[in-house]
C-alpha cells in the first residue's frame, strides 16, 4: 500500500503543478513564492489558477469518494452520482436556488450547496425505495434503469426552470455545462466544510463498507449496524455530491471511472479504496480541466465533455463484463 500512496500523492502533486503551469500564459513554479519579478503572473497564479485548480481537485475528489461508497454499500460496479440520478437530484436543488433567488438565514452563501445536497439526498432515497420496490434483488439493470427514469424526470424540471427564467437564463446554463472556470477563492470555501464533513462520514464508515460488501445479514453478524450504517453512507455521499454539483454543475462519469481504477490497481478494501480514490479523483479531474481549457484555446470546452469521453467507453466496458460473467 505504500505504493499505491505514494504514486497517488505524486500524481496528485504533478496534476497541481501542470494545472496552475500551464493555460494561456505559461507561469513558472517559481511565482508561487515570488511575487516582485513578475507581479503580473503571481496575480493569475493566485487569483485565477490556484483557486481553478483546488475546486476542481476538491469537485473530484468529492465525487470519485462519494462513487465508491455508493458501490462498496450497493454492491454494484456502476454505481455512482451520475449513474444513479443523484447528480440530477442535486441539479435540481441547485438550479431552483438560482432560478428562486433563494438565501437561508444565517446560512447565506452556503445556501446554494446546502439545497443541492438535500436534492441528491431524497433523490437517492426516491431511487433506491423505487428500485426495491420493482426487484427486491436490485439488479444491477433495475438500479440503473431507474436513475435513468429519475434523471430524465429531473432533467424536464430543470429545462422549465430554463424556459420560464428570465434574468438568471446566462447563468443557469453555463453552470449546467459543468465547469469550475472563473468560480475563484468564494466557491473553494463554500464546498470545503461540505467536503471535509461528507469524506469523515464515509471515512468512519470505511470497515463498515467493508463488512456490508458480504451482505446485509453477515455485516449485522460481525455487529454492524446496517441501517444505521447504511443512512450514515448516503447522507455522506449525498453531502459530496450535493457540494460538488453546485459550485461546479453536472460533471459525469468521475465517481464510476476512478473507484473502479482505483479498485483493478490496489484492491477492495475500503480502508484505503476511500482514500485512495479522493487522491485520484481530485487529480483527474484537474487534468481533465487542463485539457478542457488548453484544447481549443482561446476558447474553453465544458469540463463535463472532458469527463463523458473518458467515462462513456468505462461504464460500457463494465457493463457488458458484468453481463458476461452473469451469462
Amino acid at each position: 500500500m505504500v505504493f499505491a500512496y505514494s504514486s497517488s500523492i505524486i500524481i496528485l502533486l504533478a496534476s497541481i503543478w501542470l494545472g496552475v503551469s500551464i493555460g494561456s500564459a505559461d507561469i513558472p513554479l517559481s511565482t508561487l513564492w515570488d511575487n516582485k519579478t513578475n507581479p503580473s503572473a503571481y496575480s493569475i497564479l493566485w487569483g485565477i489558477r490556484m483557486p481553478r485548480v483546488i475546486l476542481a481537485g476538491l469537485v473530484g475528489a468529492s465525487l470519485a469518494i462519494a462513487g465508491a461508497a455508493f458501490q462498496g454499500l450497493l454492491k454494484n460496479p456502476l454505481a455512482d452520482p451520475y449513474t444513479l440520478g443523484i447528480s440530477s437530484g442535486a441539479s435540481v436543488g441547485a438550479v431552483a436556488t438560482i432560478f428562486f433567488s433563494l438565501s437561508i438565514p444565517v446560512i447565506g452563501v452556503y445556501t446554494l450547496p446546502l439545497i443541492g445536497m438535500v436534492g441528491a439526498f431524497i433523490t437517492m432515497i426516491l431511487v433506491l425505495s423505487f428500485a426495491r420496490l420493482i426487484d427486491r434483488s436490485m439488479k444491477m439493470e433495475t438500479l440503473i434503469l431507474t436513475g435513468v427514469i429519475f434523471s430524465s424526470f429531473l432533467g424536464s424540471c430543470i429545462s422549465l426552470m430554463i424556459a420560464l427564467t428570465g434574468q438568471q437564463l446566462r447563468e443557469i446554463t453555463g453552470w449546467l455545462l459543468g465547469s469550475v472556470s472563473m468560480r475563484g477563492w468564494p466557491y473553494v470555501q463554500m464546498i470545503l466544510p461540505f467536503v471535509v464533513m461528507g469524506v469523515v462520514f464515509l471515512w468512519l464508515n470505511r470497515r463498515e463498507l467493508n463488512a456490508m460488501m458480504y451482505g446485509d445479514e453477515r455485516a449485522q453478524a460481525l455487529g454492524v449496524n446496517v441501517k444505521k450504517r447504511k443512512y450514515a453512507i448516503l447522507a455522506g455521499g449525498s453531502m459530496l455530491t450535493g457540494a460538488a454539483v453546485a459550485v461546479s454543475g453536472t460533471i459525469g462519469f468521475v465517481g464510476l471511472v476512478v473507484p473502479h481504477m482505483t479498485r483493478m490497481l490496489f484492491g477492495t478494501d475500503h480502508r484505503h479504496l476511500l482514500t485512495l480514490s479522493f487522491f485520484n479523483g481530485a487529480s483527474l479531474l484537474i487534468l481533465c480541466d487542463l485539457v478542457s481549457r488548453t484544447i481549443i484555446t482561446p476558447a474553453e470546452l465544458p469540463i463535463g465533455v472532458i469527463t463523458a469521453f473518458i467515462g462513456a467507453p468505462v461504464f460500457s466496458y463494465i457493463f457488458f463484463k458484468q453481463r458476461r460473467s452473469r451469462g
